[in-house]
């Protein structure tokens, strides 16, 4: 395992911002890990894996431990489903291409989410109508204090709306070092209602789906609309969309009867913060070298040379103009390191 001084962070964070980290080194096997976490002569340490749901804003003055643990094992299967043990530092993307050419299915929705699969549960990703808690089982994180391994049931997982233990409780407490998840053989749970991924596999002519044609249809519809990080620096969607409870989403809706919305339950309802952004005029606007997307308002790009706190800078004009228009608060999908 070997230390390197004064390293650019910019190829590790899908953002591209250039700061330095004081030192870094990667991991490759839970050993690894233990013994980089057990180094006395570092003793603040600062854990990076895909680098796709941060934003740093300034030099990272500790051990960068990079999470480099790779493999796909099949845990158990039968006819119908297989569980699946995924290592933290395989791609997120190519693990689900890897599932489909298998024949599994469940993943296809969150087909091209950037980053790698152990900081998945940390923000329970999802995209077009389904989430990783659904085909969630379990997940290994190291504690840091001791270096033991925990296995952390889905129920202990606390799952939310982009949300989880490790973003609360167990914040800066756990490394994820990998994760389990439950995927059909047969019988798919084929979920095309969301968005424009029907739209898309009727202009395909595709009458009964595969979870790979779902996929395919979310690929295209999510590089029609989303940048490519590798060409232009973002973190996929910065903010999330804000869930109001029915009085609240009954005079926004009054006052805004053009908005779209997503019914949730009952007494709640989600509002798509692109839109509420767009309505304030900062989809397609550029500020230096930091910017809003022309095509989806949801992801703020860096154009190049854009320091993290100018992103920052971007993020709260932008929610500082949504609350004064609306009144509803939105708030950061990615973690901000300040």
């Amino acid at each position: 395992m070997q230390i390197k001084n004064n390293v650019s962070l910019k190829s590790y964070n899908t953002f591209g911002i250039d700061v330095n980290a004081k030192f870094l080194c990667e991991v490759s096997s839970i050993n690894d890990l233990k013994k980089a976490l057990l180094l006395e002569n570092y003793p603040s340490k600062f854990i990076i894996s895909g680098g796709s749901n941060m934003l740093l804003t300034k030099e990272i003055d500790a051990l960068v431990i990079h999470i480099n643990l790779k493999g796909i094992t099949i845990i158990s299967e039968d006819k119908d489903y297989v569980t699946l043990k995924v290592m933290a530092g395989e791609n997120w993307h190519d693990m689900i291409i890897w599932t489909l050419n298998q024949g599994y299915g469940g993943l296809e929705n969150m087909s091209l989410i950037p980053g790698n699969s152990g900081t998945a549960p940390i923000q329970n990703i999802g995209a077009y109508g389904v989430e990783l808690k659904d085909n969630f089982i379990s997940c290994e994180a190291m504690n840091i204090a001791n270096q033991t391994l925990k296995v952390f049931s889905k129920q202990e997982c606390n799952f939310g709306y982009r949300d989880s233990y490790f973003k609360n409780e167990g914040k800066g407490k756990f490394i994820i070092t990998s994760i389990t998840l439950r995927l059909t053989k047969n019988n798919h749970n084929i979920n095309t209602s969301y968005g424009s991924i029907q739209e898309e596999l009727d202009k395909k002519g595709i009458e009964n789906p595969t979870p790979k044609n779902v996929s395919d249809a979310v690929i295209a519809i999510r590089e029609s609309k989303l940048p490519n990080p590798k060409i232009l620096g973002n973190s996929g969607s910065f903010f999330k969309n804000p869930v109001l409870t029915k009085p609240a989403f009954d005079a926004f809706i009054e006052a805004n009867e053009n908005a779209p919305f997503y019914k949730i339950s009952e007494n709640e309802y989600k509002v798509p913060a692109g839109w509420l952004i767009e309505q304030c005029g900062y989809k397609g606007k550029r500020f230096n070298d930091a910017g809003v997307h022309k095509k989806q308002a949801l992801v703020l790009v860096n154009y190049g040379n854009a320091t993290g706190q100018e992103i920052l800078n971007l993020a709260h004009s932008i929610i500082n103009d949504v609350n004064k228009k609306f009144e509803i608060e939105i708030t950061p999908e990615v973690n901000i390191i300040k």
